[in-house]
């Protein structure tokens, strides 16, 4: 007998909204922080808009606000239509929309405070943290509870990969999340140095992997079908993709850590992983575009499908390149360069972003039950995204490459030839214009979609309950013919889908992590490295809040490039008091990890306060405030007893001498800064932040 139903279209829309709104949001902040590079003015003079506070904003806000809504939005419309059935709970999905966007408003908030753990894609606190956690189970309950309730007998492939998501990004976040509070909004990760470094590049590199990248092809598997007409080109290549996409691709996080103090194994291993990720990635790309087949006369004149052709290509453009960039030939010239960021928003821009616009196009007329408002806007939209990407990307791998190979030439006396950083920043500068150009395209096309959109709201009336029926699944099923084979059965049982899931993606994490955290010789230890003292443990922590790890790295690499410009290579040993690691991805600003003794303690308290007096010409903002404001040293006490117990070996008792450690040092700063005509009082920020950058490398720096 039929039973009659009704989907859910309420939930889909508002997770729709959500995309567009924190879509503007978070590519407006983009737009800023691009101009910020060439225009050091639009930083604003307040430290609530440095580069270094809202760039994590703006990665977290196109991450997990924009593609994470997009995500919910996808899943919620077409997981109800693949297995017949409401979502399970109504409730449930209303926790799971209003926590999410609590999560980013709290996330929108902190940030610009500089309450940050400083982990990329991943520096909100301990208690958002634990928030993140609580709604993802809301999200898998509701999910799995609409899948035992089905009225569909197989999972199609799509559900495979919302399943896939949802335990992988659980182990990821609580993994990586490991955090000893020491206040209501600051941490100390448990990891330290190497550890942390590999924990924190497994969790990104994956949440490229199962955040940007599995969801959106299931989304593919479901929606370019129903867009072109034609059914998904072929079944077998969906499971080969699948089963091997997932197991491979949590192996290479290390390919982030290319030429650092990670053990060389873990670097191979990483390495090896990203070159075998080509094949179920193009196998991926390659089955979309083939279900394509008999249906391209129709790209000509849909939008939705031209957007979903260019976000197939960028998919296999950036998959195609990022094992390229595993390469350490190819690395040593590319990594801490724009080079990396153009391949990301080739990605993020053109996979992410164009997929979810073709979802949009599809989804909104259908859940409004009217026709888009306009098809010549939607295909303006694509064509100015278009030449937002190509503008975007084309001047950045320009500006990589130029500057990749300028900080490794030499002269014919065997000098470096551009020593001065900054020579090679303002080299690209133009460059950095270039993108902007690009953002500010492709945030035009956005815009113009969302009033296209506003329009086809208006036009027609949200069908909030949409009526279907279908027949329930029978008490017993008795498998015929090709439902015999294995994978057929294993579409029939969830529970089991997810274990196996589960399996698949911990092996990688296991075998790559466990040695590292066990086998000691991993990270030998250095006997001259020491903990930090007090005053420069507030001044790291200084650095973590202004976010100077988004520009500047710590983590020389064995070039002699490099060793030339800044001092000998970084050891791990050097790291194992640091908690979390602040080796950095990108050099916008010179490397630090060898700054102690370089300069004057007057050259930094000049530098900070205005870098253009010391360095005509920087993109650095300055940082007044430091010299402004009063260091909080009422939490020196729980922070040295935290680092203790994280296993750095502060005496015991040794809490209740810190600050006064820290007024004598910090003393000795500021009487040295009077000696150069400089004022300031020794309780000031500035001081501590001095300290921490005057330490840095001297614990095995050649004297």
């Amino acid at each position: 007998m039929t039973e009659k139903f009704h989907y859910d279209n309420k939930i889909v829309r508002n997770f729709a909204l959500a995309t567009i709104i924190w879509g503007i949001v978070g590519m407006t902040i983009g737009l800023l922080i691009a101009m910020q590079l060439f225009k050091p003015a639009m930083n604003m003079g307040s430290q609530y808009t440095t580069f270094g506070r809202i760039r994590p904003l703006h990665t977290n806000a196109v991450i997990f606000a924009f593609v994470g809504n997009a995500i919910f939005m996808g899943i919620y419309y077409s997981l109800q239509r693949l297995l017949k059935a409401r979502m399970y709970s109504d409730i449930l999905s209303k926790i799971h929309f209003w926590g999410w966007q609590l999560i980013i408003i709290a996330t929108v908030i902190t940030l610009p405070l500089g309450l940050t753990t400083s982990h990329e894609y991943a520096e909100m606190e301990w208690p958002i943290d634990i928030a993140i956690t609580i709604i993802w189970v809301v999200f898998g309950y509701n999910m799995f509870g609409t899948i035992i309730k089905r009225r569909e007998k197989h999972m199609y492939v799509a559900i495979w990969f919302y399943i896939a998501t949802f335990v992988t990004v659980a182990v990821l976040h609580i993994v990586n999340s490991i955090q000893l509070p020491v206040s209501a909004f600051k941490s100390y990760y448990v990891y330290a140095g190497v550890q942390d470094a590999l924990v924190q590049w497994w969790y990104g590199h994956n949440a490229v992997a199962f955040f940007l990248t599995t969801p959106y092809l299931g989304m593919m598997y479901y929606f370019l079908p129903k867009m072109a007409n034609r059914p998904v080109y072929s079944y077998k290549l969906s499971i080969l993709h699948f089963w091997s996409l997932i197991f491979i691709y949590i192996w290479a996080g290390p390919h982030h850590l290319l030429y650092t103090s990670l053990p060389s194994w873990a670097q191979s291993l990483g390495v090896a992983f990203s070159v075998m990720l080509i094949a179920p990635s193009w196998g991926g790309m390659i089955n979309g575009l083939l279900t394509l087949r008999g249906a391209w006369d129709k790209v000509r004149e849909d939008p939705k499908l031209k957007f979903m052709v260019v976000g197939l290509t960028a998919y296999g453009m950036a998959t195609f390149e990022g094992p390229m960039l595993a390469f350490k030939q190819i690395n040593a010239i590319a990594h801490y360069t724009d080079w990396i960021v153009a391949h990301v928003h080739v990605g993020a821009l053109g996979w992410n972003g164009f997929l979810t616009f073709a979802i949009l196009y599809w989804l909104i007329p259908r859940i409004y039950n009217t026709t888009l408002y306009s098809v010549k806007l939607a295909s303006f939209h694509f064509w100015i995204g278009t030449l937002g990407i190509i503008f975007y990307a084309v001047p950045l791998y320009f500006a990589g490459f130029t500057q990749g190979l300028m900080w490794k030439e030499f002269t014919p006396e065997g000098l470096l030839k551009y020593p001065n950083f900054l020579e090679t920043v303002l080299q690209i500068i133009p460059m950095y214009v270039m993108r902007a150009i690009g953002g500010a395209l492709y945030l035009t096309g956005v815009i113009v979609m969302t009033y296209n959109l506003v329009k086809t709201m208006k036009a027609g009336q949200l069908v909030a309950n949409e009526a279907a029926e279908a027949q329930p699944l029978p008490p017993v099923y008795v498998a015929q013919g090709d439902d015999k084979k294995l994978h057929r059965m294993l579409e029939r049982k969830p529970m089991i889908f997810m274990v196996l899931s589960l399996i698949v993606i911990l092996i990688g994490g296991m075998i790559e992590m466990m040695p590292t955290f066990t086998i000691k010789s991993n990270i030998p230890t250095i006997a001259s490295v020491k903990p930090y003292t007090p005053l420069e443990l507030q001044g790291r922590d200084v650095y973590i809040r202004e976010g100077c790890v988004n520009c500047h790295s710590q983590m020389i690499r064995p070039f002699r490039s490099e060793t030339e410009r800044y001092g000998e290579y970084s050891k791990a040993g050097e790291f194992v008091y640091d908690h979390p690691f602040l080796w950095g991805s990108k050099r916008t600003g010179p490397d630090l990890q060898r700054e102690g003794g370089k300069y004057g303690n007057a050259w930094h308290y000049n530098h900070l306060y205005d870098p253009q007096t010391m360095s005509p010409g920087s993109i650095m903002p300055p940082y007044e405030w430091l010299a402004e404001q009063k260091l909080d040293t009422t939490t020196t006490r729980v922070k040295i007893n935290a680092m203790r117990t994280l296993g750095v070996p502060y005496e015991k008792g040794y809490e209740h001498q810190a600050n006064a450690d820290l007024e004598q040092q910090a003393k000795a700063i500021a009487a040295d800064l009077q000696q150069n005509n400089i004022k300031v009082k020794s309780d000031k920020e500035i001081i501590a932040i001095i300290a921490y950058l005057q330490r840095l490398g001297t614990d095995i720096k050649a004297k």
